[in-house]
């Protein structure tokens, strides 16, 4: 059977054969699947009916000729249905997703984004996971582990965090909205590069606002923001904001100009210039990077940080917290940098330099720290 897939009943196995009879036959003759057949090759993979070689051949296959818009699409329906998604009690909620493969070369400060924003009246889930390649580093995961807070709740206890005006906050792992999603990860760590799944997983949506859900994401390669922009659209995302970050986080560089994308009511997205010295952000360093005293670790290969993922996040998360409580420096200015980005996105300030502002406010008065719970 090579002949495209039109009806959704299709036996599973031969929907599949057709696939890969079709998308792996080389550079030059590789064909193109539909949107529907995307759906159900990776639908019958969540489902464990495909063999995990033929898995991994389906994968492996769309990277090497490049996947679609369509199969992005296809490949995120089939995550969405797989998804526990929930609506929280709260009128707007900012989505924001940071590389689930986490960071291998700073210390992330993103994670304390989402109490800091709170704390601003912009209710925020994360999620994430424990470890995925390519680089394996330190995820939100970790650094909320560090500081005693919740990271295994189902979507519907993470909505509850969301509507307590206490809270207002929560982080989401991807074991809990999409455990056969997680489940892959033993064969996505044997496929070694990065897949389809790496681009799409960040937007399965598991918590929705009642009237408006924005998403923030970041990114480092510049043919991202329309894809990102277009999936975005294509799951619901009422806006958008995509930020050419440091390791295609939601931070941008504190050094010097940037950019972001950005698309409101589901139109079409636009580019943004932003410099950190508009916002009076005066830093020689890019990012927060790794203290040189950190335990050191043998390394899978030369992208994996070397370094000991408890302990580094161990200090990232007091850095994040002293952050928080006013304490300044290299953390707090990218809080206030990517802080502005969002809070004048969701339309909570007119500019960034009146958002940096409400952010600095709210980091010196310490309020934010005590969401963190």
């Amino acid at each position: 059977m090579t002949q495209p897939v039109t009806d959704p009943n299709t036996d599973p196995k031969l929907v599949m054969r057709s696939i890969i009879q079709r998308i792996a036959t080389g550079p030059d003759l590789s064909k193109d699947i539909s949107e529907l057949e995307a759906e159900l090759g990776m639908q019958a993979i969540l489902d464990d009916r495909i063999d995990p070689v033929q898995a991994g051949i389906f994968f492996i296959a769309l990277r090497m000729k490049r996947e679609t818009m369509d199969e992005n699409k296809g490949v995120l329906n089939a995550l969405r249905a797989a998804t526990d998604a929930v609506t929280a009690d709260v009128d707007e909620l900012l989505d924001i997703a940071d590389p689930y493969d986490g960071y291998n070369r700073t210390l992330p400060t993103s994670p304390f984004l989402a109490p800091l924003l709170a704390e601003c009246g912009m209710p925020v889930i994360t999620h994430g996971l424990d470890k995925v390649g390519p680089k394996n580093g330190i995820t939100h995961r970790h650094i909320w582990q560090a500081l005693g807070v919740p990271v295994d709740l189902s979507s519907a206890d993470a909505a509850k965090r969301l509507a307590d005006q206490g809270i207002g906050w929560s982080y989401l792992d991807q074991a809990s909205f999409c455990k056969p999603l997680h489940d892959l990860l033993p064969l996505r760590g044997k496929m070694i590069k990065r897949q389809v799944l790496t681009t799409v997983e960040v937007m399965c949506k598991p918590v929705s606002g009642k009237l408006k859900t924005h998403f923030m994401t970041g990114y480092v390669h510049k043919p991202y923001p329309p894809i990102y922009a277009e999936l975005a659209r294509h799951v619901g995302f009422d806006s958008a904001v995509l930020v050419r970050g440091t390791e295609g986080g939601v931070i941008p560089s504190l050094r010097q100009e940037g950019k972001y994308f950005a698309y409101h009511d589901k139109e079409a997205e636009v580019e943004v210039a932003i410099n950190p010295k508009t916002l009076g952000i005066a830093q020689e360093l890019r990012s927060v990077g790794f203290p040189d005293d950190l335990p050191k670790t043998a390394q899978a290969d030369e992208i994996e940080a070397g370094v000991d993922l408890k302990a580094a996040a161990k200090v990232a998360a007091d850095m994040g917290m002293a952050a928080l409580r006013g304490e300044k420096g290299a953390p707090y200015d990218a809080l206030v940098y990517s802080g502005a980005i969002a809070l004048h996105h969701v339309g909570k300030a007119a500019s960034m330099e009146a958002a940096a502002d409400i952010i600095r406010g709210v980091l010196d008065s310490g309020k934010a720290a005590a969401r963190v719970k």
